[in-house]
């Protein structure tokens, strides 16, 4: 069975900072505003750089991930996608072009 190696975050100031922004897009609350959003610009969910440039997980957000290292910036990008495909299943209904693959 596998089994994902647990990989120390290096920079834990900058790794929290950067994942109190995700949590608080993804946050029940905020996550219709914030897919409203990506469909808007014409991003897909899974385009996480991409929504970073435009600067939709907040303003900092893209200097704080710049300054993580490759594995920091790895975990950040899996932490991101898992709350991509947490969000609530009507939601997902509903922004369905921005979840889709075309």
């Amino acid at each position: 069975m596998f089994e994902q190696a647990v990989l120390p975050v290096q920079d834990q100031k900058t790794f929290a900072e950067i994942e109190s922004a995700l949590q608080e897009a993804f946050a029940p609350a905020h996550a219709a505003k914030f897919l409203r959003r990506l469909e808007k610009a014409r991003l897909r969910a899974r385009q996480f750089e991409a929504i970073l440039a435009h600067g939709f997980l907040g303003a900092k957000t893209p200097s704080l991930y710049g300054s993580l290292g490759d594995s920091d910036r790895g975990q950040v990008r899996e932490l991101y996608l898992g709350l991509v495909e947490h969000v609530a299943p009507e939601l997902r209904t509903k922004y369905l072009k921005v979840y889709a693959y075309y």
